[in-house]
């Protein structure tokens, strides 16, 4: 049944048309001490405000393998969108993550990321970081994360003219997960991604969402995220945000 669900949510993902500068990958972590797979699937609908109004779909899918010590996570981050004119717009994400355990509350995470995003006039982001992720918190209900992490970064915009990118950035995030209730859970992570020769060049991304589980493994899920570069790539506003609402499939 797990293989037959697997391959649907591959099929889906090569159908489907991410949005995102940052990826909240607080909000996608499967908590979990045992060696296990574990996995999620989201559909989202959601209005955009930036440079125009847009509507948009947008299909997540997570996988995670936790050995106990060693946590790989995967990310692949579509969406569709229209827009006013009703044009098209395509956006990606795929993110993959490693975390290694150093102690109770100090583990080593590396990532590395590729994103196109065309709103965003990104034709390439490519990056790669490594760093300390420190638990602040061992309460179950009530989970706190501080994370370091040096980042390189390669980026080539839509614009022919504009020259391609390649810098090194600090990504700072703090995080908190809440499950005030059994069936409910509030996740909220903010990161601040300043590039190191330059501090005045920075972003700031706040995520945080709220789900209501529905069935064992069916929630619903309202999330707000909020974006700001303080040098985008192009003539694009500094500011974005976006509210989604969808259904989000999740299995362990």
């Amino acid at each position: 049944m797990r293989s037959v669900f697997l391959f649907l949510l591959i099929v889906f993902t090569t159908f489907s048309i991410c949005n995102a500068q940052i990826v909240n990958v607080e909000s996608l972590r499967r908590v979990s001490d045992s060696a296990k797979w574990s996995g999620s699937a989201s559909l989202d609908l959601g209005l955009i405000k930036n440079t125009n109004s847009i509507f948009r779909i947008t299909n997540r899918i997570r996988l995670q393998y936790n050995t106990g010590n060693n946590l790989y996570l995967f990310i692949n981050d579509i969406n569709l969108q229209k827009i006013e004119d009703n044009s098209f717009v395509n956006r990606g994400i795929q993110h993959f993550r490693y975390n290694r355990k150093l102690n109770k509350r100090i583990k080593l995470e590396a990532f590395a990321q590729s994103q196109y995003d065309a709103v965003s006039a990104i034709k390439f982001r490519g990056l790669l970081g490594i760093g300390p992720r420190f638990k602040l918190s061992k309460n179950e209900n009530f989970r706190y994360y501080l994370g370091t992490l040096l980042m390189y970064e390669h980026e080539e915009a839509s614009e022919s003219s504009v020259k391609i990118l390649r810098d090194f950035r600090g990504s700072t995030y703090f995080s908190c997960s809440l499950y005030p209730l059994e069936n409910v859970s509030i996740v909220s992570t903010t990161y601040y991604q300043p590039l190191l020769k330059k501090f005045s060049d920075f972003r700031i991304s706040n995520e945080t969402s709220l789900a209501f589980k529905i069935f064992k493994n069916l929630a619903f899920k309202s999330s707000f995220t909020y974006n700001f570069d303080a040098n985008p790539i192009a003539n694009i506003p500094k500011t974005q945000y976006e509210l989604t609402n969808g259904i989000v499939y999740s299995f362990d």
